[in-house]
């Protein structure tokens, strides 16, 4: 089954060990639509929507489960919304392990079925810094093997399993036939996929197989990052929500020090993105160039179209924006902010409907 695991002499484990869905190798795919409109002749798209649970967690669970069941670990365990919860479990169900997804009591909606459907353990609490406890006290007193971070301030992910997104990488230099391209804008909660693709660019560099590095954009919501850089601080401060944000997925008010450390190394950019546009983003990019992605995977678009209004991106520059999930994932968002149409009464009603809205 042709998966990321092509990649596995630069993965913590063998491929005969994996525990695959067939992720990864997902299409770049060029976005000559937006790209007019942003004034970028080179923009590309990677579609992360096409992994197993239609997100790139998968590229995450992989990794993580793999390596879980090689130690002889029984269970795995997450706290989460979304995504990973739900990508946990399905490659649990796949290793013959048992998933448990630590979540908030009001979470609900696409993702977290998607993870009981795989047959997870969901577990909501009521105080969200209850789910951290409980996490730790599952890994410390019957082994559970714990995917996600669960001690405050975050310090992201676990390591092995960040290893997958590496892979990322790996991709974009083979689909851009050895180029490396000027600007990765990525959706950014505590960073782990920023980190990983960092670190797969740095693996590929040493090697040398590229002769250069690109520019990182993190594309947050609430700001932790933009001001870490801007006051120049190595830590990487609360600084609180001011909005309910509809990028659900990336909704943390603190980022990871290793996004930081990704894009000071890389000298990159963070860009934090309010709603304002973004179900018209969304809309745009499902169809005018057939890809529907997730409220929280353009806000990567976004953060390119802030960057080209300012300068910052230059027209002749290679610009990849990496879509991170399906907009089946908060169809539920979506949908809601949507004016109903009422059933036609009639074929003439929807045809006089059609000459309106249509031009045929």
């Amino acid at each position: 089954m042709p998966s990321l695991w092509r990649y596995a002499a630069m993965l913590p484990l063998d491929a005969s060990e994996a525990v695959s869905l067939g992720e990864g190798l997902t299409p770049l795919v060029p976005i000559p639509g937006i790209g007019a409109r942003l004034g970028l002749a080179q923009l590309y798209l990677k579609d992360e929507t096409r992994n197993p649970t239609w997100s790139h967690k998968d590229r995450f669970s992989t990794v993580a489960v793999s390596v879980a069941r090689s130690l002889g670990a029984r269970v795995v365990a997450t706290s989460s919304s979304g995504n990973a919860g739900a990508s946990l479990a399905a490659y649990a169900a796949r290793a013959g392990l048992t998933a448990i997804v630590v979540t908030f009591a009001e979470s609900a909606g696409t993702m977290i079925d998607q993870a009981q459907k795989y047959g997870a353990i969901i577990v909501p609490m009521r105080h969200k810094a209850d789910r951290w406890q409980v996490l730790a006290e599952g890994m410390d007193r019957d082994r559970w093997f714990v995917t996600s971070p669960f001690r405050s301030p975050v310090v992201g992910s676990h390591p092995i399993g960040i290893e997958g997104y590496k892979t990322l990488a790996w991709e974009l230099v083979e689909q851009l036939d050895g180029r490396v391209p000027d600007w990765c804008a990525v959706p950014v909660c505590y960073g782990d996929a920023l980190s990983g693709l960092w670190q797969g660019f740095r693996q590929l560099h040493a090697s040398g197989i590229i002769t250069r590095l690109p520019r990182l954009i993190a594309a947050e919501v609430h700001g932790s990052l933009a001001t870490a850089l801007a006051q120049g601080s190595e830590q990487v401060s609360d600084v609180g929500a001011s909005f309910a944000t509809l990028a659900i997925s990336l909704g943390a008010s603190r980022s990871a020090y290793q996004a930081l450390a990704a894009l000071r190394e890389s000298g990159g950019l963070a860009v934090p993105i309010g709603n304002e546009g973004l179900l018209e983003l969304q809309q745009d990019l499902a169809s005018s160039e057939g890809i529907f992605a997730e409220l929280s995977s353009v806000i990567s678009l976004a953060a390119i179209s802030a960057l080209r209004r300012n300068g910052t991106i230059a027209e002749a520059d290679t610009v990849v924006a990496i879509a991170t999930a399906s907009g089946l994932k908060d169809i539920e968002i979506s949908r809601s902010r949507q004016a109903a149409i009422d059933g036609f009464d009639g074929p003439a009603e929807a045809l006089r409907y059609l000459e309106q809205v249509a031009d045929l």
